[in-house]
């Protein structure tokens, strides 16, 4: 009995926090009004490991999380698209890379292209990109065991994610949701996404249900 308390404690804590982490422009029903496709973008990532031998090196293994974000997105995107809840479309991410690859963008140099300029190459509506700051692999896993002495000594905490949206036509941020990773957050990247949006799911702009309700306010 108390262990389901302390986890419906943790679950609901969980929630608000993903309330707090949230940023919505107060223009995002006037700049996203005719918005119909959005590209989802590789993370760019910082790497802080604890091991300093690995078989490749750490931009390589920036690179490899970056996109595991991507693909991570794509899969929660399409999944809840089949039951219908999204207005917009999202743009299959080997077509965002082919395209990119064809004007000679790839993951080590896609930070100096602005928003607009990727928007206009990729022909979307809005960017979906990010930013990845980590101390472990997570697209290899993370400890998931349950220690209060981890969370006390700050072990257990193995970085953060930054997700945002931005307006393809202007640039400008649109929408933007941060989280600490830690052993409560997922196993692993997939996961990790699919948490973590399910927690800020009733304030993504582009829910269908919740589009509505703002209409009829």
């Amino acid at each position: 009995m108390i262990r389901t308390t302390i986890i419906s404690i943790l679950f609901s804590g969980l929630a608000l926090n993903a309330q707090k982490n949230i940023y919505e422009s107060h223009k995002f029903d006037e700049l996203s009004e005719n918005h119909e496709v959005l590209a989802i973008l590789p993370f760019l990532t910082h790497l802080e490991l604890k091991k300093s031998s690995f078989d490749e090196d750490v931009k390589s293994l920036e690179e490899k999380e970056g996109y595991a974000v991507q693909n991570a997105l794509e899969t929660y995107f399409s999944k809840r698209k089949k039951k219908k809840k999204f207005s917009v479309e999202f743009q299959n991410t080997k077509d965002t890379k082919a395209i990119l690859a064809q004007k000679g963008i790839d993951y080590q140099n896609i930070d100096v292209y602005t928003i607009k300029q990727l928007s206009k190459i990729l022909q979307v509506d809005g960017i979906i990109s990010g930013t990845l700051d980590l101390n472990i692999l997570l697209s290899k896993g993370v400890p998931t065991e349950f220690s209060f002495t981890d969370y006390f000594s700050g072990d257990s905490n193995y970085g953060r994610i930054g997700v945002k949206i931005s307006d393809g036509d202007t640039g400008k941020l649109l929408w933007k949701y941060e989280k600490q990773i830690n052993k409560k957050t997922g196993k692993n990247t997939t996961d990790l996404i699919d948490k973590m949006m399910k927690l800020a799911i009733r304030k993504f702009p582009y829910e269908r249900e919740r589009k509505r309700d703002r209409k009829n306010k």
